[in-house]
């Protein structure tokens, strides 16, 4: 009868996913080979106990990497999450007010920590096509076939988005981050713990967990006098790891990044030639 039960809610779990993301009809990839050691879960936390007493910093980011791997925490992240394959629609306004639209394409091939990880993003838009590698500790451009250094404001915008994104929290250990609880907040009714990560190059990020789903909603950075906001939504489980796949990026209050992912799948073989860089 368990086994039934379990065969059922992935069922419906997947066929959830699916229309949630728009994604189109085709096989699921197997997530690691059947070789893998299957992971071994976290011990299950006490979330109401969290929620109402007061919690340490790592008490809360650990049960958020619990909730992220559905009940399987950090060690079924690192399985099922060993290449990312995301596909889907960004609009981006500059200083100036243009606006660039159009499609993006990233691959990521897992690390033991952020800095030592594989990722490309390919982007299309009406008047530029170009990809962004972060590999070997660097950020390199590539046009066609042509190696190039971008400008720094691309290079902090992509980065930003490895080391400010919810990878920083969800990694915070393997990144060797330091953690700070700097308390509650509540935001339209929604409380949050506030958490405070600050990565080994002293970029700090505060994250708005949510204290009743240990999702994280927001989270907040400034660099240059400017102070950033990015929002997440439309939380879905794809391959039972938790992924939002709504997110927007302000600055100083004026939105000036809106992404949603249209598809995205682990597991799946990636070319490791995508990340050369010369």
């Amino acid at each position: 009868m368990r086994i039934r039960v379990l065969v059922l809610l992935f069922a419906v779990l997947s066929l959830s996913t699916a229309a949630a993301f728009g994604q189109e009809a085709q096989p699921s990839p197997t997530p690691t080979p059947a070789a893998d050691e299957p992971p071994k879960p976290m011990p299950t936390p006490d979330l109401k106990a969290i929620s109402n007493k007061p919690a340490t910093a790592e008490q809360v980011a650990e049960t958020a990497i619990f909730i992220y791997g559905l009940g399987g925490g950090r060690p079924r992240l690192d399985q099922i999450r060993k290449t990312t394959i995301e596909k889907g629609f960004t609009k981006h306004t500059d200083a100036d007010g243009k606006v660039q639209q159009g499609d993006y394409e990233t691959s990521i091939i897992r690390a033991s920590d952020l800095y030592a990880e594989k990722i490309r993003m390919d982007r299309s838009f009406a008047d530029a096509r170009y990809s962004l590698i972060w590999a070997d500790g660097k950020t390199t451009g590539v046009y066609n076939t042509t190696f190039f250094t971008p400008d720094d404001a691309v290079v902090k915008g992509f980065e930003d988005g490895i080391f400010r994104g919810l990878e920083g929290l969800l990694r915070y250990k393997e990144n060797g981050s330091t953690l700070e609880l700097a308390g509650r907040e509540k935001d339209l009714g929604v409380e949050f713990f506030l958490i405070d990560v600050t990565d080994k190059s002293s970029r700090k990020t505060r994250y708005y967990v949510s204290v009743k789903s240990f999702q994280v909603k927001m989270l907040t950075y400034e660099h240059n006098g400017v102070k950033y906001k990015r929002k997440f939504y439309d939380y879905n489980y794809v391959q039972g790891t938790l992924v939002p796949s709504h997110s927007v990026l302000y600055a100083d209050g004026k939105m000036v990044e809106d992404t949603q992912i249209k598809s995205i799948s682990f597991g799946q073989q990636v070319n490791s030639d995508l990340f050369r860089t010369n």
